[in-house]
């Protein structure tokens, strides 16, 4: 039953028993609770359109459709739809993730611990990934278009958006620490994701944890 107030996390996941675990360790951690489950990723699509969940809870190895292309489509119905990755793979599965528009991605033996963590975090926006695949990711994702990066530099209030950015912070919570409008943000959070070549928030914040921007904590 839905709570006042809780965070609704939609479940995917093709193998039963573990979809069920899942379930049972989200439906036990406060302020936590679960809108929906699906079994692969044509219901992860549907279910995140008609439930419109807080978070989605991804795998990755799904039938019919993979958990990329099911985030690729949750993204372009929702561009605002938090989604953090939940599964055995790492390699360049990890980068394909993040540009499709994932904004955790954590192994499968992480603990129950970080798992609720992660979810907490990607709630409030802030970037998750798990210790062993972030070194990964900021070693591979660079500037697509590096010319365009050295030709067109960052302004100073497009590097402190950025910074905020990476930081977790929403649009608005950004508007209101520097003092400006919501519609402003925007526009600086488009023209730097245009000047690095970047397509989401996420690699913005990758790109600023590797350039010594910002720190993962």
């Amino acid at each position: 039953m839905d709570t006042p107030n809780n965070v609704r996390v939609l479940v995917v996941e093709d193998h039963a028993v573990v979809r069920e675990g899942l379930c049972s360790l989200i439906n036990s951690a406060p302020g936590l609770e679960v809108a929906g489950e699906a079994a692969d990723g044509l219901e992860a699509v549907a279910q995140a359109a008609t439930l419109s969940p807080d978070i989605i809870l991804m795998d990755l190895a799904m039938p019919r459709l993979d958990g990329i292309q099911a985030i690729t489509r949750i993204v372009q119905q929702n561009p605002q739809a938090r989604i953090l990755v939940l599964t055995s793979y790492s390699g360049d599965r990890v980068l394909e993730a993040v540009k499709a528009g994932a904004m955790g991605y954590l192994l499968k033996d992480s603990s129950s611990r970080d798992l609720i963590a992660a979810i907490r975090d990607i709630h409030q926006g802030k970037l998750s990934l798990h210790p062993a695949v972030t070194r990964q990711v900021m070693r591979k994702l660079g500037t697509p278009d590096q010319e365009a990066a050295e030709q067109r530099h960052l302004t100073e209030r497009e590097i402190e958006v950025l910074k905020l950015i990476a930081q977790g912070l929403s649009n608005e919570e950004i508007a209101q620490s520097l003092f400006v409008s919501d519609r402003t943000i925007a526009k600086h959070v488009g023209s730097l994701l245009s000047k690095l070549g970047l397509e989401n928030r996420t690699q913005a914040a990758i790109y600023a944890l590797r350039e010594g921007l910002a720190k993962l904590e």
